[in-house]
């Protein structure tokens, strides 16, 4: 497993060689809640735009179902699991920006909980397109169909203590108590993380906080 801190320069360079001979190169981030995806995507976008390769993040929160529909579902509490996505619609997204062309995708807001229609551009012409989220290498139906369509895929799979450290932390800084942090992150969050790390295909590159 090679250390978190080397992730951006190895994976910049990967990236660079691998998408020379491609018109669009899509790349799966995956791992647990908390495991630090978008980080990495982020500061992969910027080293990718430094280096020349034309780059944007698509990521997988978008996806979320509204939670008048979770409501609906009984699904409100365990908001974050496989069956909480709209799996269908992620899938047709992805499958459009292999395609190429201009692609519109969806944004989470954390702060409100809901997904925003159309808030990211995914611009025409040869380009990387980071794609994070937590089920992306999934095994299981219907998120089998999704790893297929990604050239070069990623997990990060950081120790237990500290993915509990770290979701911990995110839900008390939204202002949640005690017991709430809990139960998110102990009802939720960790199996989600123990789930990814069980049933997601093996990656092309593997990173830890080791």
């Amino acid at each position: 497993m090679t250390s978190a801190m080397s992730a951006v320069d190895t994976l910049a360079k990967a990236i660079d060689e691998q998408a020379a001979g491609s018109p669009r190169l899509l790349v799966a981030i995956s791992g647990p809640p908390g495991a630090g995806k978008s980080t990495l995507a982020e500061a992969l976008e910027k080293a990718l735009i430094a280096r020349g390769v034309a780059t944007s993040v698509l990521p997988m929160d978008g996806f979320h179902m509204d939670n008048a529909v979770l409501e609906d579902r009984g699904l409100l509490a365990r908001k974050g699991a496989p069956d909480t996505f709209d799996v269908r619609g992620l899938i047709d997204i992805v499958r459009a920006v292999r395609e190429g062309g201009e692609v519109l995708v969806p944004v989470f807001d954390r702060t409100r909980e809901l997904a925003i229609a159309a808030a990211r551009a995914i611009p025409a012409g040869p380009r990387v397109v980071l794609t994070e989220g937590n089920y992306l290498l999934l095994e299981d139906q219907p998120w089998s169909v999704l790893a297929p369509l990604f050239d070069l895929t990623v997990m990060i799979a950081p120790p237990a203590d500290e993915l509990r450290r770290r979701l911990e932390a995110r839900w008390r800084g939204f202002g949640l108590d005690e017991a709430a942090v809990v139960a998110k992150v102990e009802e939720n969050d960790l199996p989600n993380g123990r789930l990814v790390l069980s049933r997601s295909r093996k990656a092309d590159f593997v990173f830890s906080d080791n």
